[in-house]
């Protein structure tokens, strides 16, 4: 089950604010640099100690949030901020991954490994579809859509991390 702290976040902030007015298709490369950069490093700084399973509220969202504070006052913009963050969970995860199958010295592990992350990636993209879906074409979906992407990545970086080669 996915964490609520971020979407609640981003959706108060949706609401509050003047909806499309960015072009369509906003990136986080579009956005002001200064609205961007400490992204990784804050993602970084709370990859060290984010654990999914964990109650209570959690520094995921975090440099979205920050990002969002420095952008224009749009939905497109709060997802280009998302989306920079995922972006940064992204690379943690691909780092992750490497590692993860560079020590799966095992016969067929590497493999395995392999398979299950093609699996998973497919399931994001189906799980954080049907989020979309069930928003249909309201402003947020895209939102969700993003804040989904995001929690399922962190949380993937924070398996691999966590996975040892041999139990």
């Amino acid at each position: 089950m996915m964490r609520s702290e971020p979407i609640v976040f981003a959706l108060a902030f949706a609401l509050s604010v003047p909806l499309g007015l960015a072009p369509l298709g906003a990136r986080a490369q579009d956005l002001p640099i200064a609205a961007t950069a400490d992204i990784p490093e804050t993602v970084k700084e709370c990859f060290a100690d984010y654990d999914p399973r964990a109650e209570g509220p959690s520094c995921l969202g975090q440099a979205a949030q920050g990002c969002t504070a420095a952008a224009t006052d749009s939905t497109r913009d709060i997802i280009a901020c998302i989306d920079a963050e995922t972006a940064a969970w992204d690379g943690l995860l691909n780092a992750e991954y490497k590692a993860r199958r560079a020590e799966m010295t095992a016969p067929g592990l590497a493999e395995r490994l392999q398979t299950a992350q093609r699996a998973w990636i497919a399931y994001r993209d189906a799980e954080c579809g049907l989020e979309v879906a069930r928003w249909g074409d309201a402003t947020l979906s895209g939102v969700v859509g993003a804040n989904c992407r995001m929690e399922m990545t962190a949380t993937r970086a924070s398996e691999l991390r966590d996975k040892k080669a041999d139990p």
